[in-house]
Parts: C-alpha cells; sequence; structure tokens
C-alpha cells in the first residue's frame, strides 16, 4: 500500500508539474487567438480520451452519460464551466496577466470551500472561515490597490469552483466524464475553425511546429487528467489538495520569474494573504482528515 500511494504522490506532482509550467507552452504560442487553441485543445483531447476509452473496452459508458435528458444537461453545463477556465487561462498567458491566474488556482480551494457551505450546507470551521475571510481581504486590497478587480483571478477561480460543483452531480469516473464533456464541445469548436479558416485566418496547416504543438495540446490536456486520477485513487483527498498548491506556485515561477510581469506592493500583500490562509485551510483540513481516521 506505501508503495501505491507513493506512486499516487508522484503521479500528483506530475501533474501538477505538468498544468503549473504549461504557460510556457502557450506563451510560445501567443500569435495565435486563444479561441483558436481552445478548438484545437478541445478536439485533440476528445480524440485521445475516446482512443483511451476505445482501448479499455468503455465506449458504452460514454454513451450512458446522454441516456437521460438531465445527465446530458450537467455534462453540458460542466462542459460549460471548463471551457471558460480553458479559456481565461490561455488569454491570461498571451495578454501578461499570468500572475492573476495563479492567484486564480490559488483562491480555487477557497471557493470551493464557500460553495460547499452555500450550496450543500457543509459546516466550517473556524479556521476555515478564517482563510475565507484572508482570501476575500487579499481580493479587497488588490482591487484597492490596482483600481480594478483582478477580473481573470475571479474567473479561473469561479469557473473552476462551478466546475466542481457540478461535477458532483455525475457519477460517472474523471476520463469518461471528460471525454463527454470535450465531446459535447467539439462540435463548437469544429464551428469555430471552419470560420477562422473560412476567413483565412487559421494557424493549423501554415508550419510543421505549429501543427505539432496545436495537436499536442490535446496530450498536454489529457496527461496531468489521468495522472491526476491515478493520484485520486491512491490517496487521501487531504494530500491530493495540498500537493495542489505545486500548480499555482509553478505557475506564478512563470508569470514573475520567466515572464518578467509586474509584482508589486499589492500583489505581494494580496498573495501573502492567499499563502496564509491557504496554510490555514491545509491545517484544518489535515486535522479534520485525521479526526475521521481515528
Amino acid at each position: 500500500m506505501k508503495t501505491e500511494s507513493a506512486k499516487g504522490v508522484l503521479a500528483m506532482i506530475l501533474a501538477c508539474l505538468i498544468w503549473g509550467f504549461s504557460p510556457l507552452y502557450y506563451k510560445v504560442l501567443s500569435h495565435i487567438p486563444p479561441i483558436e487553441i481552445l478548438a484545437h485543445r478541445t478536439i485533440w483531447s476528445f480524440v485521445i480520451f475516446a482512443v483511451i476509452l476505445a482501448g479499455q473496452g468503455r465506449l458504452q459508458a460514454l454513451f450512458l452519460l446522454f441516456s437521460t435528458c438531465k445527465s446530458g444537461f450537467v455534462v453540458g453545463l460542466a462542459a460549460i464551466m471548463i471551457s471558460l477556465n480553458w479559456f481565461a487561462f490561455i488569454f491570461s498567458i498571451q495578454a501578461g496577466y499570468a500572475v492573476e491566474a495563479a492567484l486564480g488556482y490559488y483562491i480555487f480551494p477557497l471557493v470551493a470551500v464557500v460553495i460547499g457551505r452555500v450550496v450543500f450546507g457543509e459546516a466550517l470551521t473556524r479556521l476555515q472561515w478564517g482563510a475565507v475571510g484572508l482570501a476575500a481581504v487579499a481580493v479587497a486590497l488588490l482591487t484597492y490597490g490596482l483600481g480594478v478587480a483582478p477580473w481573470i483571478a475571479l474567473v479561473v477561480a469561479g469557473s473552476f469552483g462551478l466546475y466542481g460543483l457540478v461535477k458532483k452531480r455525475l457519477t460517472a469516473g474523471p476520463v469518461v466524464s471528460v471525454t463527454g464533456e470535450v465531446a459535447v464541445l467539439v462540435p463548437v469548436a469544429i464551428a469555430v475553425l471552419a470560420v477562422v479558416h473560412m476567413r483565412g485566418e487559421g494557424h493549423f496547416g501554415t508550419a510543421a511546429w505549429e501543427n505539432t504543438m496545436l495537436v499536442f495540446s490535446g496530450a498536454l490536456t489529457a496527461t496531468p487528467l489521468i495522472l491526476f486520477s491515478y493520484a485520486t485513487q491512491r490517496n487521501r483527498l487531504s494530500t491530493v489538495g495540498v500537493l495542489q498548491y505545486i500548480n499555482p506556485t509553478a505557475q506564478f515561477f512563470c508569470a514573475v520569474v520567466i515572464f518578467g510581469e509586474p509584482f508589486g506592493f499589492w500583489h505581494g500583500l494580496a498573495f501573502a494573504l492567499i499563502w496564509a490562509g491557504l496554510a490555514l485551510y491545509s491545517v484544518s483540513s489535515l486535522s479534520q482528515e485525521k479526526a475521521r481516521r481515528k
């Protein structure tokens, strides 16, 4: 069991490193509009997931996702939320707001706590309430200091939080559900690419390296999700939750150290409060996990 747990931890670390350093990948494609990249990411990730399910003999599970109107509607909502999250992330990298994207993924766990309280009536500990309060203060101070709300961070955190909420309504496994979500988006992605190429603005087919990178965006989407699924099956959720902070930390490193994005006093103050809030949240989560195991 310890060996399996160690494998799960390694898988989670690899998934977070792929997510965390993916800004480097999308920065190289800054000359391609985010909507076009998103369309390719959707199509090629669907191809990869469909091949995986076919190889496992589980394509029937994909069709079961759409066996009822209710299930199909939930999959559609999840597809909208994850596509919004993907678009906001890609846009943030290309437009020079990678710091905000990192902030959004730091805020996400605290947004999830609030959603759990509001929608499911989940009780919050004092430490968790304190963590949420620190996040709210951080956003307020950053808005005051910069003169504008960190909209990208809020969209990233909010869309991913709502995505998690919708996913709780699905009983299918992660690979099957994600395949269903991108399947819903494929017709839209094809329509987007058709319009772009009819205007003569499409980038696919213009250069071999661009073709390769656009196709590889599917693998960049599929691989960490598969690793994440592998990790959650072999480790406690509290362990997975703490390891997830590797993702925004790597994004933050890319934004500030590699891209050289501005990081002033108000950014520093907001991030310090967020990190303090996450520390409180992690302590509370680990304490609850230990209590459940007794």
